[in-house]
Formats: C-alpha cells, structure tokens, sequence
C-alpha cells in the first residue's frame, strides 16, 4: 500500500516537474511511508521525508525513534540525528536541497521552526506547495485503505453500543466516554489480530478525547465528556468523529439519544429533520455529482422545514488523516469519484437542542456503500433502564 503511494507521488512530481517534495506532516508521512507514533514536532523532534522525482528517497528521523520505520517501509534511505549532536536533522538538508531545482512542500501545514530553516536554503529556488497533489491523490483510496475504512466502521459501531450499554440516569458522562473506549478498543484488537498479523506496532487503543454532551449542553458542538450526572429524560449526543480511529483510519459517527423519555416534543421534530437532511443528501451521494450540490441539498431541506441554514457542512472525505478533500460544503466542486470515503450528517438546530445524525460511506461505481449503520428510529434511541 504505501510503496503504491509513493509511486503515485512520483508519478504527479514527474508530471508537474516537480524535483523535490518535502514532507513533514504526520498523516502524510504514515501515508507514505507507513511509519507512525513518533514524537514529532510535539517534541521538537522533526522528522521529514525527502521524494525525489528520480532519484532516492530519504526519511530523516530522531534516532531514538528509528526501530518504529516498518521493515518493509518503500523508502530509499533512512537518516537518523540525535538530541544536540551536531546540527541535528539540519545536517541533511543542505545537500540534498543543493541538487534540486523546483523545490515543493506542506506549506500551511509544515512545522514553524522547519519551515524558517527550509526559507534559508531554498531562496533562490523554485518553489511551490505540494498540498493540493497530496489531497488529490489521497482523495481516491485503495483496495487495502477501503478494508480498513470498513473495520473502522466496526470499531465505530462498537464503541456506539459499549456507550449505550452504559446510558442511564445519574451516570457520569466521563463513564459513557470510557465505556466506549474500551468496547472500541477490544473490537480494534480484535480486528488487528484477525486480519493485520503483521501490524504488530498497530495500538488497538482508542484514545481521542470524545464530542459528547447532554441535556442543555447539546448545543455545545465539541463538548468534551465531563463528571456532570446524565438525567432522565436528558438527550446524550454521542459523536465519533475523532474517536473511530483504527489503524490510522477515521470515519465520521453520531447519533442523539435519550434516557428513558424524550420530555419536549420540540426534540423529536429537530430530530426527524436531521434524518430528512441526511436522507436527501444521500439521495445525491454517487459519482458525477458535485461535493457542493450534496451540500445544498442538504441544507435546502433543514430550511424547507424551518430551520436556519445549517451550522456545519454536509459532511467531509475522510482517511487517514480526520479531514480530507474534498469537504461537502458549499463552493466545493469537486466531482466525487469511485473510492472516496465521505462522512455525511444530517442536522437541525433550535436555541436550546442540537440534532444531529451521522454516518460514513464509500463511494462506489453506482451509488454508496455504507460503512456504519444504527438505527435512527426516534423509539431505538430512548434507552430505558
């Protein structure tokens, strides 16, 4: 998979002229390279990967990280430094830069103190921003990101039932959180030993801190589990946007539920919305179509029924990284294709309540495939205990 990648990158660098592209992003590097969980610039301790159009390729990391390089990682080259010997990963950079003349790299996502070191060396070079050819080949996933995509779904869904199991009056919302942290983890680990024998240094641990809210927090979008005690007759938004992560791969998941009762009417109407907004922009979802006309039927539907135009886009694509292109949202027309991964929530919002319904799909030749699946009949979401 990753060798595969990396190839599509030379390919796009021969084909724009491109001599050199400088990687410092975590996900772009895992992405081609399959090296993951580093320290990085989180510990000033850079680590950059150098892809020459016709000539090696070179990964520069921190020594003491140097045995999480997988075995069969495609690059050419590994170069190591340690902690204030020498120049550290400077010393690699001069020559290497010296024999490239258009010169591409991360430009809104490389690292501050990299990025001034780099403006020293590549002043009277070319240079350009690699990004865009990073997002458009990552846009369309492989065979082998789709498996993941779709044990991700696994992992999501567990993680939605191990919450559930736990709902009721006077619980913590910080239990929720740890309740589905670990049935996701212990259906990641599951997977992993089924199907990924040989991603021995692939955690099974699901450790991002999770969206929930309750009661008259809803409206908080990214409101973080807390000790507050859930009550009865409360709605719990449970998201796993952040949190579906396995094997690096992210999805986009959240429901709405109640504990016991739904106690205001008002609620369940927000609530069916959403569904409808969902459904309409499902109705869009396949090949040819626009990320933006998804958007707008979406957002059409949430104000036919009187709500105000919605807080947040459709949905967006997804992989190894919690954001990918192209997003569903107004302005992006972008043509989705075979192979793109998209998250796609359906919404409504009122003063005091925020519905919301998501799920992630893959796109297939005739429609979509999709990947995460719970019911969103308002009597399957009331658990009573």
């Amino acid at each position: 998979m990753f060798k595969n990648n990396l190839n599509k990158l030379r390919k796009k660098m021969n084909e724009s002229d491109i001599d050199l592209a400088i990687i410092t992003d975590d996900d772009n590097l895992y992405y081609f390279t399959g090296y993951h969980d580093f320290l990085h610039m989180d510990f000033n301790r850079p680590t950059i990967l150098l892809v020459s159009k016709d000539d090696e390729s070179i990964l520069i990391t921190p020594l003491l990280d140097v045995l999480l390089v997988p075995k069969d990682t495609p690059v050419d080259k590994i170069k190591t430094w340690n902690d204030g010997i020498g120049n550290e990963w400077r010393e690699f950079l001069p020559n290497i830069i010296n024999k490239h003349k258009n010169i591409f790299y991360e430009k809104y996502k490389i690292n501050a103190t990299v990025n001034i070191y780099l403006n020293q060396l590549i002043s009277n070079k070319v240079v350009g921003d690699i990004s865009s050819i990073i997002e458009e080949i990552r846009m369309i996933k492989s065979a082998e990101e789709l498996k993941i995509a779709r044990h991700t779904g696994e992992v999501a869904m567990a993680m939605m039932e191990g919450a559930k199991s736990v709902i009721g009056h006077n619980v913590p919302e910080y239990e929720i959180a740890l309740a589905q942290s670990q049935a996701g983890t212990r259906k990641a680990a599951e997977l992993l030993n089924a199907h990924y024998p040989n991603s021995i240094n692939m955690s099974p641990n699901i450790h991002f801190l999770p969206a929930l809210s309750s009661g008259r927090d809803l409206p908080k979008t990214h409101h973080r589990a807390s000790t507050k005690l859930v009550k009865n007759g409360d709605p719990i938004f449970c998201c796993y946007c952040g949190s579906s992560n396995f094997h690096k791969f992210k999805l986009g998941f959240d429901r709405v539920f109640w504990v016991n009762e739904i106690q205001d009417e008002d609620q369940i109407k927000a609530f069916e919305v959403a569904v409808k907004s969902q459904k309409t922009a499902l109705s869009m979802l396949r090949p040819g179509v626009t990320a933006e006309e998804v958007h707008a039927a979406y957002a059409d539907t949430i104000q036919s029924e009187g709500y105000p135009y919605p807080t947040f886009r459709c949905g967006r694509g997804t992989g190894f990284s919690f954001l990918e292109e192209p997003q569903l949202v107004v302005g992006n027309k972008t043509v989705l294709q075979p192979g793109m991964v998209f998250a796609v929530d359906g919404g409504a919002n009122t003063d005091d309540f925020r519905a919301q319904v998501g799920d992630s799909f893959i796109i297939t030749e005739n429609g979509y495939e999709q990947i995460t699946y719970h019911s969103k009949k308002i009597e399957d979401l009331i658990i009573k205990k």
